[in-house]
């Protein structure tokens, strides 16, 4: 009884403050698996239960977009095995979950220069696409290969080769890999670290942040539900 009173409390304030997309930077596996002695590959697969958890309950809440940063175009620098790791573990969770996350109704789309991924993800992340394509739940968005300025200097180009002569902010988000999904309501990231690191720089212009110290890997259900009680005391103003 209790958990279905906090359940309905969070679907009320969804709908009061129209919480309609969270973006999330999902950091600090490595961190979490060095303070328990553990390879970072261990944070990283932890990491993916999470996701799965924050699906199932912006799903339940009510949620319509989540967009979450799962590989930056910064995050090549790091050691060869790490990304080699990554990128097969992008493929191998998008190769199991899918069925799953079809017959939950979430959509599931991908931002970033996909071009520059290996044949077999990209692969995966099409079919991905393509299987969940007509479903009208929870909108997924996950940002691989992704970096906000790579986006807008894409972007640029874009209208460049368009032919375009001048543009406005309307005009301008058509370009973009978000185009066809409202800028996030809210952004949160994990870990502690207080900076945005090249995510979604033109879409969050308006958006509150919420910084928790917990790791990834610790987030879930509770700790979505107390971001959501956050956002609910912030005072929109958008400049006003």
């Amino acid at each position: 009884m209790i958990e279905l009173m906090l359940e309905d409390e969070i679907k009320d304030i969804v709908k009061e403050t129209n919480l309609t997309h969270i973006a999330i930077i999902m950091d600090g596996n490595r961190r979490w698996a060095k303070e328990k002695g553990l390879p970072s590959a261990m944070g990283h697969k932890k990491g993916v239960e999470s996701l799965k958890k924050v699906v199932k309950a912006a799903d339940k809440f009510g949620i319509k977009y989540l967009t979450m940063y799962a590989f930056s175009t910064e995050n090549w620098n790091r050691k060869k095995e790490e990304v080699d790791f990554l990128m097969n573990l992008l493929a191998i969770t998008m190769k199991n979950e899918t069925k799953e996350l079809n017959e939950n109704n979430v959509k599931i789309s991908f931002i970033g220069n996909l071009s520059a991924l290996n044949k077999n993800l990209q692969d995966v992340l099409l079919n991905a696409k393509e299987v969940t394509k007509n479903n009208t739940g929870v909108n997924l968005q996950i940002a691989i290969n992704y970096g906000a300025r790579d986006e807008i200097i894409t972007a640029v180009n874009e209208i460049l080769k368009s032919g375009i002569k001048e543009i406005d902010v309307n005009s301008f988000e058509k370009f973009l890999y978000t185009k066809n999904i409202p800028d996030p309501d809210l952004l949160i990231r994990t870990g502690g670290e207080l900076r945005v690191s090249n995510y979604l720089l033109w879409q969050i212009a308006y958006s509150e942040i919420y910084v928790t110290k917990k790791y990834w890997p610790e987030f879930d259900e509770t700790a979505l539900i107390e971001a959501i009680k956050a956002f609910k005391e912030r005072q929109r103003r958008y400049g006003g």
